[in-house]
């Protein structure tokens, strides 16, 4: 499921804030109703919708994407014991809470339009799935018009694995794990 369409032209944080939880209402009703939900057809009945943080603008980062100059291979593991390759394009160097941030971002093999921006914080295990959540970051969408990516942590999510067995999830890479604790997107309670 896309993250929120939300980018540079929000008027104003209540709009920002609304477009966010709308972009959860249809989250929520997909994964309730749809054939592809990663919910158990067993459980979606019962099924409310996911925990989430309240959307919080400040969760809602700017930044350019270093590139590195030779971008390298990585193999990541999965949840089922199995691999990936990604390559290392580049990372996000930002403030978060007070704090300075470096996050890795990744593509798969061939696509050039994608970033993939895992990453363990310190609320993993703590109310947010343990092994972390993602950011899937797409050009243009998720860029400004001065260039920079939009980090939009508000849009953070627990991979389909967090919801079944049946699926495979690559685990974030050690170089993602942050110490600060991003208290914003998906929460988690098992058995969701």
């Amino acid at each position: 499921m896309p993250q929120p369409c939300v980018d540079g032209r929000v008027s104003d944080d209540a709009d920002y804030v609304e477009a966010v939880r709308e972009h959860r209402r249809r989250k929520d009703e997909f994964l309730a109703e749809h054939p592809q939900s990663p919910i158990p057809s067993d459980r979606r009945a019962g099924f409310e919708g996911l925990p989430y943080f309240d959307p919080d603008p400040a969760y809602r980062v700017e930044a350019p994407l270093h590139e590195h100059d030779d971008p390298g291979e990585i193999t990541v593991e999965t949840t089922q014991n199995g691999e990936r390759r990604y390559r290392n394009v580049g990372e996000f160097r930002f403030e978060l809470d007070g704090g300075a941030v470096t996050l890795q971002a990744y593509r798969s093999p061939g696509d050039e339009r994608r970033l993939w921006v895992p990453f363990r914080d310190a609320t993993s295990g703590e109310g947010t799935y343990p092994a972390g959540r993602y950011l899937d970051l797409e050009d243009p969408a998720d860029r400004t018009a001065d260039g920079d990516w939009v980090l939009d942590f508000n849009g953070a999510y627990s991979p389909y694995c967090a919801y079944s067995e049946a699926y495979e999830c690559p685990l974030v890479p050690t170089e993602n794990w942050l110490d600060v604790a991003v208290e914003a997107g998906e929460k988690y309670e098992a058995g969701t």
